[in-house]
């Protein structure tokens, strides 16, 4: 007598069996439980998958309007895609509170001098590190180990699981998304940038294909090491900053989970009464929200200096450079003693896509309130910026 295997039982089982042997559940029935309830939940309540996927990486010449990197299944698809999607999101539960109580043995790679001043070098613009301590920091680059890569060499492959965080020291690289059967480049990294995070951050799979376009050299950091020191640090940040991201206006058109990855890329910098943040000409690199205090927004021209705008807490400057791919086109500086969360061009890029369209029309208004004010006999009015 033949028997009909329903369609999907083995992905299912397949599924079950890898993380029964990767986690060792100590109670195998309530294991089961709580692995099942999942999958039905995620049955029950599909998530839409973005308009364009996200790269597990943070590009810093990316032309396209990206979203989150979630991956989840989409209407229409079979139960096998929610299957086989939903392994790695469950695999390796991970408790930033309980590993307090677990410490990992620290890992250590030997390097010359001239090695760890490379590598010192590489990590100094990461912004995923300026929230970390001396003594974790030193931890971490401990921790890093040193690849090198040929052209067309492959670093990480769409869907693959997360084994590193790579920091470039040197050498070109090309970010691939597959979509739809069909593979886009969106974005380049020349000799600088961070990828390979958010697999290690959410327990994901990669969300795109990086190679390399010339011989260089990576930083790389285990999967262990990187969720002992940076996923338990961002989870303190995220108890932090929760309430702030969400009290946000720009943010607010966000998903929850998607708030939270932008707190997880934050960083906090302080800033003193008087004191430039960003200066007009200059090349963009970071976004800001005000966490505190107040920024005043000066435009220069014919060689005078006018404050066109104030920013308090919860508005955000800097954006049109990065927008625009443009020199700073204002100056910013601190009225008073100011707080300010910082996020880089790439995650930028990479994280608020859904927002974008919200600040080019603020953008927009912004630069009709500028041709107003300096119209011939117009009077000097300092707006607020917009964040409707």
């Amino acid at each position: 007598m033949s028997v009909r295997i329903p369609e999907g039982l083995q992905e299912l089982l397949v599924g079950f069996t890898t993380e029964v042997l990767r986690t060792k559940p100590a109670d195998l029935l309530h294991f089961a439980v709580q692995y099942f309830e999942r999958l039905r939940d995620s049955r029950d309540t599909p998530v839409h998958s973005p308009r364009s996927p996200v790269p597990d990486c943070t590009p810093s010449t990316a032309s396209v309007t990206e979203s989150s990197g979630e991956e989840d299944c989409v209407p229409g698809e079979s139960v096998i895609r929610i299957f086989t999607r939903r392994v790695s999101v469950s695999a390796e539960p991970y408790d930033p509170d309980e590993d307090e109580d677990h410490r990992e043995p620290r890992v250590v790679h030997a390097k010359t001098d001239e090695q760890r001043q490379r590598l010192q070098q590489a990590c100094g613009p990461i912004l995923l590190f300026r929230s970390l301590d001396a003594e974790q920091m030193s931890q971490v680059l401990d921790a890093m180990f040193e690849r090198r890569v040929e052209v067309g060499e492959h670093v990480i492959d769409q869907d693959d699981d997360g084994d590193n965080f790579y920091v470039i020291d040197r050498g070109t690289f090309s970010v691939y998304v597959s979509a739809e059967g069909e593979e886009r480049l969106v974005g380049i990294y020349n000799n600088r940038g961070s990828f390979g995070e958010l697999a290690l951050m959410y327990n994901t799979q990669r969300a795109a294909t990086v190679i390399a376009t010339s011989a260089g050299a990576l930083w790389c950091l285990d999967r262990t090491t990187f969720r002992r020191i940076i996923v338990r640090n961002n989870a303190k940040k995220r108890k932090l900053y929760e309430g702030f991201i969400e009290s946000v206006p720009l943010l607010q058109s966000l998903k929850p989970a998607e708030r939270m990855k932008v707190v997880d890329v934050l960083c906090c910098q302080t800033f003193s009464d008087g004191e430039r943040i960003i200066a007009q000409g200059e090349g963009a690199d970071c976004f800001y929200i005000v966490e505190s205090g107040n920024v005043r927004i000066t435009v220069k021209k014919n060689g005078v200096e006018t404050e066109v705008a104030l920013c308090s807490r919860g508005q955000y400057f800097g954006e049109l450079a990065l927008i625009t791919s443009k020199p700073r086109a204002a100056s910013a500086y601190c009225a008073g003693p100011v707080r300010c969360l910082v996020m880089d061009v790439q995650a930028f890029e990479r994280l608020l896509g859904p927002c974008k369209d919200l600040m080019r029309r603020n953008i927009a208004g912004y630069e009709e309130k500028l041709e107003k004010l300096f119209e011939p006999g117009a009077q000097e009015e300092v707006p607020s910026r917009s964040e409707d």
